[in-house]
C-alpha cells in the first residue's frame, strides 16, 4: 500500500514537471520569413501568426492549429495503442 502511494506521488511529480516544461517551451517564440510569408510559432508547436504580403491571415492560422492539434492527438493515440500492444500497460491514466 505504501509503495503504491509512493508510485502515485512520483507520477504526480513527473506530471507536474512535464507541465512546467511545456509552459516554458510555449513561451519560446520563433519567426520565419521567406518569400513574403511570415510565420510566428511558439515552442508548444502552435502557430501564433501567419502573415502574407503584410496581411495577417487569422482564419488560416486557426485552421492550421486545428490540423496540428488533430495530428498530435492522432499520433499520441497511435503511440499509446502501440505501447499497450507491446505490454506497456495502461499509462493513459497517468498521462491524462
Amino acid at each position: 500500500m505504501f509503495d503504491k502511494l509512493q508510485q502515485i506521488k512520483k507520477a504526480k511529480q513527473l506530471y507536474d514537471q512535464a507541465k512546467m516544461l511545456e509552459k516554458a517551451a510555449a513561451a519560446e517564440i520563433e519567426t520565419v520569413e521567406e518569400g513574403g510569408i511570415k510565420v510566428v510559432a511558439s515552442g508548444d508547436q502552435k502557430i501564433q501568426k501567419i502573415v502574407v504580403d503584410g496581411e495577417e491571415l487569422k482564419d488560416i492560422t486557426k485552421v492550421v492549429n486545428k490540423a496540428l492539434d488533430k495530428a498530435k492527438d492522432t499520433g499520441q493515440k497511435a503511440a499509446m495503442k502501440k505501447l499497450q500492444e507491446m505490454g506497456g500497460g495502461d499509462l493513459g491514466s497517468l498521462l491524462g
